[in-house]
């Protein structure tokens, strides 16, 4: 599973073998959680979670929406359109 991006020390991941809709999972420190993209240009909507706080998912959310058109590009690459 190749990191895609790190936000706040976290791994924001694309599953080569993974499902559709277009999504990321972001990996570390004992937590995760699965947003879907929406692409082409978001917003990111949070699909599970585990171990992150409110306030985290908020901070994420933000954060992943400046990369949701790289994201979704890398998306295609691995999985088509």
């Amino acid at each position: 599973m190749p990191t895609e991006i790190r936000l706040r020390g976290l791994r924001v991941e694309i599953y080569t073998n993974d499902h559709r809709p277009a999504h990321v999972h972001v990996n570390g420190k004992g937590r995760c959680a699965v947003f879907h993209l929406n692409c082409p240009m978001g917003p990111p909507e949070l699909r599970e979670v585990r171990g992150f706080s409110l306030l985290e998912m908020s901070q994420l959310v933000r954060d992943l929406l400046a990369f949701v058109p790289r994201l979704c590009r890398r998306w295609g690459e691995n999985h088509g359109h």
